[in-house]
């Protein structure tokens, strides 16, 4: 009678683990841990090289030359520079299987 119920919860256990590490969910942290890191870097650089001029947001928008300013422009571009890599590959990826996408 144990055998079943042992089985059951070795099951739900495999379940709930593809699940933590489902593909999606994966990139995603990736994609948090790696833009969290540009903000520590940005404020790295501001608090240990001296003589820094402004950063510059996008070569538009003028941060000031703080810690705050340099992790916003840290973590912005790295957010930038993978994001819409990733967004265009979710986007193909999720029309390329569609038959009816390509008219």
């Amino acid at each position: 009678m144990s055998a079943p119920s042992d089985d059951a919860a070795h099951a739900a256990g495999d379940d709930a683990r593809q699940r933590r590490l489902d593909g999606p969910r994966i990139v995603l942290t990736l994609y948090a841990l790696l833009t969290a890191v540009g903000f520590v870097a940005g404020v790295l650089v501001a608090t240990f090289v001296d003589g820094l001029s402004a950063p510059a947001l996008y070569g538009v928008i003028e941060l000031p030359a703080t810690a705050l300013g340099f992790s916003v422009y840290g973590g912005v571009t790295i957010a930038t520079v993978l994001g819409v890599p990733l967004a265009l590959v979710i986007y193909v990826s999720r029309r390329i299987d569609d038959p009816d996408a390509v008219e």
